[in-house]
């Protein structure tokens, strides 16, 4: 720890602390966990679950990233150097008179989602998914604290009294250790419902209470549901029967698509409660699979542009541009504004319809004259056209004069979205 400063502390857990920290080298902020019960080998350290599980999950961009790790030998002392997070779910909503905006909450569930699915897509479930544990900087979500993951191969029973208690799912209360994956999601319904009603849904005293809570509000379930989990556990199963209160009148505000896949999420039978995979797929999440994949073209576009090569492949700009204009042929364009006939003009985006990204018009007026975006940095004159090759096939000239005016070509239309993309 010779090369950190300690700034001050950020929290403590039962088995671990947290402080703030400095590199005194590049002057960069992290979080510094650092295990109470001591490592007898830097071998074992590297096999503790957690470090095994960031590892394996990094990188990724809603899971916690691990930057180093310090053993002291002498001491037996372990620290965890994770990149640094403004604050935990909980922290976000403590104190709030109102609830956050909906538009928000579901952002915050989608990456979470999106968390729990690369987990177990990698084999690994959390077990103690809980708004301490989810971390926020700037609107992102990161996923943390491994410490209690496990394998989804490994072979129950597993241990009963794993997860936060308001957050454990029935299949944890009601067998001896007999639960999944299907966990996860359980425990991520229990958050959804949080950061919209800023309070706990399931806040039971103890483990009948917990049952009697989520019976409350869902409903006794069915004599075949329970059957499951009586195989498995030699305690009495005679819960009065209830019909639930429901969770739409908790939460008014919400909307029927959260409703929806909360109930999904809530579902307590784990075989039939959606899967991380499923959920992302949901409805509710719609606009914001959209809007992710928009931004992952456009990052694709830019990218083609920036790299400066124009060789007809499938991703270069010609290519794009042409694509673009297939897909609207019958829209013409009347007027160019002057400045985009400029190298180094406003810059006015250039939209793309087909594929319904924008490209910043001063990154396109640097290409070659064999681009033909770059005709606006030519003075609205078209150059000679040669035969060229796309894809290894050639292609014929267009019998076209030299030098023909640029508004009689038919290409997509501009639009100005005030500078920027």
């Amino acid at each position: 720890m010779d090369k950190y400063k300690i700034i001050h502390k950020l929290g403590e857990g039962t088995f671990s602390e947290v402080v703030k920290t400095q590199n005194l080298k590049d002057g960069n902020y992290y979080a510094c966990k650092t295990m109470k019960q001591p490592v007898e080998s830097l071998e074992q350290a590297n096999n503790l679950r957690e470090v095994q599980a960031m590892k394996r999950l990094s990188p990724h961009p809603n899971i916690l990233q691990l930057h180093e790790i310090i053993y002291d030998k002498k001491t037996g002392s372990l620290s965890l150097i994770c990149e640094l997070m403004d604050m935990n779910i909980y922290e976000l909503i403590r104190g709030r008179r109102h609830p956050l905006p909906e538009i928000k909450a579901r952002n915050y569930i989608y990456q979470l989602c999106k968390s729990l699915d690369h987990m177990h897509r990698n084999g690994i479930f959390h077990r103690d998914v809980k708004p301490e544990n989810i971390l926020i900087r700037k609107d992102v979500l990161k996923l943390a604290d491994f410490g209690s993951c496990r394998s989804v191969y490994s072979k129950p029973p597993y241990t009963e009294y794993i997860s936060t208690r308001w957050y454990r799912a029935p299949e944890c209360l009601l067998t001896d250790g007999y639960y999944s994956h299907k966990m996860d999601i359980w425990s991520a319904g229990c958050v959804f419902f949080e950061i919209m009603s800023l309070n706990p849904l399931f806040p039971g005293s103890n483990e009948l209470d917990q049952v009697s809570k989520i019976h409350d509000v869902l409903g006794t379930p069915d004599d075949e549901i329970l059957q499951k989990f009586k195989q498995s556990r030699a305690m009495r199963f005679d819960f009065p029967p209830k019909k639930g209160s429901g969770i739409s009148h908790l939460i008014p505000q919400c909307s029927s698509g959260g409703l929806s896949l909360m109930y999904e999420m809530l579902e307590y039978d784990p075989n039939e409660r959606i899967s991380s995979k499923a959920a992302l797929q949901h409805p509710y999440f719609k606009e914001l699979r959209v809007a992710e994949k928009q931004a992952s073209t456009l990052r694709r576009v830019i990218g083609t542009v920036e790299g400066g090569e124009n060789n007809g492949t499938p991703n270069s700009i010609d290519n794009l541009w042409r694509i673009a204009k297939q897909g609207r042929r019958q829209q013409n364009i009347k007027h160019v504004p002057d400045s985009l006939m400029r190298r180094n003009g406003p810059s006015y985006p250039i939209e793309l319809p087909k594929l319904n990204v924008v490209v910043p018009a001063p990154k396109i007026a640097s290409y070659p004259i064999t681009s033909l975006p770059s005709l606006m940095a030519h003075n609205g004159s078209l150059p000679a056209l040669k035969s060229t090759k796309y894809h290894g096939k050639p292609t014929k000239p267009r019998n076209e004069p030299h030098h023909q005016p640029f508004k009689s070509y038919h290409i997509p239309p501009l639009e100005r979205k005030g500078g920027g993309y």
